[in-house]
């Protein structure tokens, strides 16, 4: 497809709990549209196969099976989102657990009022990725009540696949952006960059910084996007699987790699590690940019408009 036969289209659609858009050039508004609709019925499907919220997912039999202690036998997919969070585990020491969703039980952030510490320490009994047992295709659950969760995952992921399966039909001008989690395949049909706006954690209809992307992946984790404020003090959704609580040094971070789930966990990761998520993403030397509790920011995207 040459540049001066394309044309843009937007395609805006609800998935995953997030408002999304594809953001395509294409040579027609048909070939525009099956595109489109290949890669949101991919979203699609894999919002059935692993949301937390139905009953008919397999994230669900995988949980039921969990509840009772037992094993079960998983898909080459499914296999492949387990190694990738074994990795993160790893690369985390421990912080980037997907067995930690269970403590939302305790975090009832519509609630307003704190949960209680016993409960929160019954419910780390059922924490910790070194109490399954993965050996693909095999998961098996050491101890009954546990749980996974694909959530740190899933999402990105989904990104991921979106824009590979429009760059795969043809497509080398676009966006795919998955509630601000965002893939770019390739500039805009003229060249210019995508302008990619990087949200204020303390007011969101602010954008604190704008990102200038031909390529790539930006992904972002916060203490906004699901919160309660008990005595002036804020807690986030981005809960520590070994205290069981909230993290309280950074208030967001966002990341810009070649993968959107890489840019992801590197985000979430950095959340959990504190005060030294500065300097170990620092140490990945991947674009970033953060912000601490206090508006502090710092790191390589700090400057505005900046271009990785």
């Amino acid at each position: 497809m040459t540049a001066k036969r394309l044309s843009y289209y937007r395609y805006a659609f609800k998935a995953m709990g997030s408002p999304c858009d594809l953001q395509l050039y294409a040579d027609s508004p048909s070939r525009a549209k099956q595109i489109a609709d290949a890669a949101i019925t991919d979203v699609y499907r894999l919002e059935a196969l692993y949301s937390r919220y139905r009953s008919d997912s397999f994230l669900a039999a995988i949980n039921r099976v969990a509840a009772t202690g037992g094993r079960i036998t998983v898909d080459d997919e499914t296999a492949g989102l387990l190694n990738y969070a074994a990795t993160c585990y790893e690369q985390s020491d421990g912080l980037f657990d997907i067995t930690s969703g269970i403590l939302r039980r305790a975090w009832r952030f519509d609630r307003g009022k704190l949960p209680d510490q016993a409960q929160i320490q019954t419910l780390l009994d059922k924490v910790g990725w070194h109490k399954l047992r993965w050996a693909s295709p095999v998961l098996a659950f050491s101890s009954p009540g546990m749980e996974i969760d694909f959530g740190g995952i899933v999402k990105e992921y989904a990104v991921d696949r979106a824009a590979a399966l429009c760059g795969a039909a043809g497509i080398r001008h676009g966006v795919i952006n998955l509630g601000g989690d965002i893939k770019v395949i390739g500039p805009r049909a003229d060249g210019s960059p995508w302008r990619v706006g990087i949200r204020d954690p303390r007011n969101k209809e602010a954008v604190m910084r704008t990102i200038l992307l031909r390529e790539g992946a930006l992904a972002s984790s916060g203490d906004y996007e699901r919160c309660i404020s008990v005595d002036g003090v804020r807690y986030g959704h981005v809960l520590n699987p070994k205290t069981g609580w909230p993290v309280r040094y950074l208030a967001a971070v966002s990341v810009v790699g070649d993968f959107c789930v890489v840019a992801g966990s590197a985000s979430t990761i950095a959340m959990l590690k504190e005060s030294s998520g500065p300097d170990w993403l620092e140490s990945l030397g991947l674009p970033h940019l953060w912000v601490n509790v206090q508006g502090e920011t710092g790191g390589s995207l700090s400057g505005r408009n900046h271009q990785p």
